[in-house]
């Protein structure tokens, strides 16, 4: 937030850890905030996960219905291997965004996550943005997030 030069109060929407990168929605408005990062709205983030080791097919089904972390299980989760390789890349959907936890839904099944990045919020796509850059939401964006959100 530091570098934001802005006098209003600015809500980071979500977070990321110093080791993942990706799209992050930054907004004034509390409402709006509060309700993307809701898992009870079910807004599906999205990301491009590369591991050190494949999942077996058992494993990918645990990680879809859900995996025990902390003593409660994770909301089912989406998961899908979009290139097959000794350190593979997964893509994971979550609705819920508990501390780390894609890099613990893979440690629970011995793999670390080398890299990681957010690269959709419900419907909006990070794309060619690169880090460090940004844009504004345009106005139909922004109506249709809050339409979809059931705000005012």
């Amino acid at each position: 937030m530091q570098f934001i030069k802005i006098k209003e109060r600015v809500f980071p929407v979500g977070r990321l850890d110093y080791a993942s990168e990706g799209l992050l929605l930054l907004t004034n408005d509390g409402e709006l905030a509060n309700a993307i990062m809701s898992a009870s709205k079910h807004v599906p983030k999205t990301y491009l996960v590369k591991v050190n080791g494949l999942l077996t097919p058992e494993q990918e089904k645990e990680f879809r219905d859900g995996v025990p972390l902390h003593g409660r299980r994770t909301a089912p989760a989406g998961l899908r291997l979009i290139r097959k390789a000794e350190n593979p890349w997964y893509e994971v959907r979550l609705i819920e965004g508990r501390h780390h936890q894609i890099r613990e839904m893979f440690k629970h099944f011995g793999h670390l996550v080398e890299k990681l990045r957010r690269v959709k919020i419900g419907f909006l796509e990070l794309g060619a943005l690169k880090p460090g850059y940004y844009r504004q939401l345009t106005p139909v964006e922004l109506e249709r997030l809050r339409r979809n959100l059931k705000l005012g």
